[in-house]
């Protein structure tokens, strides 16, 4: 009983965290409103730091993956898990590629969701998430593209486009 009350604090900090860095960043590097994808790239590059260094610590004993779609399925259930203590709810794909990965209550989202006033914030709350997928993905061998979009709040689709050389 008393782990699963570490186990949320340790959730609630994390959120905390993220909402403060994401605070932090738009104040500090909105002058004007031109600056606003700096902001987006400065925190698409810290999730992407942030996914290659878990992604070491996650895969440190599990074998190599034979494919682009078992890195995939990865991601969406042990490395998504361990972020954000669910699967994805939903991977799709085109076999070209492109894989969405739906989530339907993403727990960065859940504060903001109240009310559709929001919407407009969302981009910047899934920024570090597209950069962590993408840093994970990048540390497995596989460069891509991730953007993400919200067409509901709390749940949003994460788009992975595979950069094949």
């Amino acid at each position: 009983m008393e782990r699963e009350g570490v186990r949320m604090a340790d959730e609630a900090l994390f959120e905390f965290l993220h909402m403060e860095v994401i605070s932090y960043i738009f104040k500090s590097l909105e002058k004007d409103d031109s600056d606003n994808g700096k902001c987006t790239a400065k925190l698409e590059g810290m999730g992407f730091r942030v996914g290659q260094g878990l992604v070491e610590r996650f895969t440190r004993d599990i074998p190599r993956f034979k494919d682009e779609l078992d890195i995939m399925k990865f991601v969406c259930k042990d490395f998504w898990a361990g972020i954000f203590k669910k699967q994805v709810d939903n991977l799709r794909t085109n076999h070209q590629g492109v894989y969405v990965l739906q989530d339907n209550r993403f727990r960065l989202l859940t504060q903001i969701s109240a009310g559709k006033q929001y919407m407009e914030h969302a981009p910047k709350f899934l920024a570090f998430t597209c950069g962590l997928v993408r840093g994970a993905l990048s540390n497995l061998g596989v460069n891509s593209i991730v953007t993400a979009e919200v067409s509901l709040l709390p749940a949003c689709k994460f788009q992975v486009m595979m950069q094949r050389a």
